[in-house]
């Protein structure tokens, strides 16, 4: 409803400027505060003002007399405050909103006809995944989840670094020391039976008497150089270590949940020959160039002063080379390609993006979505290359740990403790634990560092997962007591302030999706949900649904809005990737 009130809007707005020959380019239509009954306005007076040669509310008043909503279903009227115009929603905006949420596909958008990649998490495959991945998968995967619901075919991709030193160091350290060698294992996990082998095989090339670790370089050279021309031999050996440490990795990224229709490795870009072709294609580019045995790329064209190495002076590619593959058969295969990246991979990104444009690539196509640090209590950084010891399935076990003991200790006006049963809790505990995690690092815009307070995170009547989830829980227990009384579909008798605002606040989800997806902020998913239940928390206040004292038809039209807010939640938390539990 939403989106087609906009249009309305749009088109009576753009008539009333050019029947007053005003330019039409910019309408200035926005969003009105909380208490001005308008679901759109237009600051559009204050651009014309000075053409018009009077003030902007003159020039308002002007814009409102000349709409003509005539053919609108939607806008029922258009007034002026001030400068602003105000467009009014009509019955219909209301009714539409109430039936259209009662779908289970509520919010989805048409499909757009575009196909789009998104590439996350992609952690290197040498061992737990570390919690200074948490914002990539998280971050990533909402993405994904949202452009899939406005409408766009996507597929989220791992992109698997298999090939490379250190791949290498890990399949000769795994080839060659014993169990006996290494210590007990974190956890019953292959990931963690493994990574004892990369780090023994590290210790040893640290440590060890030089001439054992000279003959270990070796090895790893041969390894190397094996994997560069794609021989099937040196490729199977490492696929052993890499698809076992993947498999556990994907058991923890599964938990988030964070989900991969493809896993495409480095090593497909070695075997199919299309890394060296690019080697090729390189070497004759008009900014490539060679210095002390390797080659390069100057960049300054681009405005980066520090070249680009493609192949090294031993002939062996690099991960940056066998990237421009990938981004090629990208380009081939969709539309359009996203990678999420922390912020230390700016430098990296634009050097793909200019050696791409070396080879004559569109990489308007191409888009990153940066993200700073998640910072533990205290400052420090979880950032990976810093290192804070704390694995993912801590992090995540800690989560529900802690949320079992929120939902122990807490007496919903509702359900008594002796309601719950020990499997109840468990399944609770697990989806308000993980949704704390996710909402706490999705709310926020990538861009921006967050410390992560396990006091916030799982705060049942703050900015967070449970206190959504909650309202949701909340919704489906009114639902579920209704005793046979069935939901009517009559926003005419939704005449309240709180049953017309919770109406608007459902008419806006569409929207909110679109912008998200739009502007590649899931956030803005997280901050409408948050907002939405403070809106359905008030109409819960000041509008009984199964009271004795209210009429059956407002009671039938409220528990038919109480599902629409119900599916509303459902669908937001589903395209952040959260789960919607029906009691808490």
């Amino acid at each position: 409803m939403f989106i087609a009130f906009r249009r309305e809007v749009e088109a009576a707005l753009e008539a009333a400027l050019a029947d007053l020959d005003y330019p039409t380019g910019d309408l200035g239509i926005e969003e009105p505060p909380a208490d001005v009954p308008a679901v759109l306005a237009s600051s559009v007076a204050f651009r014309l003002a000075g053409e018009a040669g009077a003030p902007p509310p003159q020039v308002a008043a002007e814009i409102a007399d000349a709409i003509d909503l005539a053919d609108a279903d939607l806008v029922a009227e258009a007034s002026t405050q001030g400068p602003y115009v105000n467009f009014a929603p009509s019955d219909a905006y209301f009714q539409g909103a109430l039936e259209d949420a009662q779908a289970e596909d509520w919010g989805r958008l048409p499909d757009t006809g575009e196909s789009v990649v998104v590439e996350h998490t992609s952690a290197n495959p040498t061992g737990p995944v570390h919690v200074g991945r948490a914002r990539n998968p998280i971050l990533g995967d909402a993405l994904a989840r949202i452009l899939a619901f406005a409408g766009h075919d996507v597929t989220s991709e791992y992109y698997v670094n298999d090939a490379g030193r250190q791949m290498a160091v890990f399949t000769w350290a795994y080839e060659t020391f014993d169990e006996s060698d290494l210590p007990e294992p974190g956890r019953e996990k292959p990931d963690y039976d493994l990574v004892r082998y990369y780090r023994k095989g590290n210790e040893f090339l640290e440590e060890g008497d030089p001439e054992a670790v000279e003959a270990a370089e070796a090895e790893i050279a041969a390894i190397i150089e094996g994997l560069d021309e794609g021989d099937e031999e040196t490729l199977e050996r490492v696929e052993t270590v890499v698809d076992t440490v993947l498999g556990g990795m994907r058991e923890t990224l599964g938990r988030l949940p964070a989900e991969f229709d493809e896993f495409v490795k480095e090593t497909r870009f070695l075997r199919d020959g299309s890394t060296h072709e690019v080697v090729d294609r390189l070497r004759d580019a008009e900014h490539a160039f060679k210095e002390e045995g390797a080659w390069q790329l100057d960049l300054e064209d681009w405005g980066i002063e520090q070249s680009f190495v493609f192949l090294r002076s031993d002939d062996t590619t690099l991960y940056t080379t066998r990237d421009i593959a990938h981004h090629e058969w990208k380009f081939e295969t969709f539309d359009h390609a996203i990678t999420v990246l922390g912020e230390d991979q700016e430098l990296h990104a634009n050097k793909l993006r200019a050696a791409l444009e070396v080879l004559g690539n569109d990489t308007s196509r191409l888009e990153e979505v940066f993200y700073a640090w998640v910072n533990l209590p205290g400052g420090e950084s979880m950032s990976t290359r810093q290192g804070t010891g704390v694995d993912m399935d801590d992090l995540l076990d800690e989560a529900v740990a802690r949320a079992e003991d929120a939902v122990r200790s807490r007496v919903d006006d509702r359900i008594r403790d002796d309601d719950l049963t020990d499997e109840d809790v468990e399944r609770i505990a697990e989806q308000v634990g993980i949704g704390a995690v996710r909402y706490d690092v999705v709310s926020k815009q990538p861009t921006k560092a967050i410390t992560f307070e396990w006091e916030d995170a799982l705060d049942f009547e703050g900015q967070s997962a449970p206190y959504v989830q909650y309202a949701h829980a909340r919704a489906c227990g009114i639902l579920g007591e209704a005793d046979g009384l069935e939901p009517a579909l009559d926003a005419d008798a939704l005449a309240g302030e709180d049953e017309r605002a919770l109406l608007q606040a459902v008419a806006r989800f569409p929207a909110v999706v679109e912008a998200a997806a739009a502007e590649r902020e899931p956030h803005q998913v997280a901050t409408y949900a948050r907002e939405f239940v403070d809106t359905f928390n008030a109409f819960y206040r000041s509008c009984p649904v199964l009271a004795e004292d209210v009429d059956d038809d407002v009671a039938a039209a409220r528990l038919a809005l109480v599902e629409a807010s119900r599916q509303t939640l459902a669908n937001a938390l589903g395209v952040l990737g959260i789960a919607a539990p029906e009691s808490m």
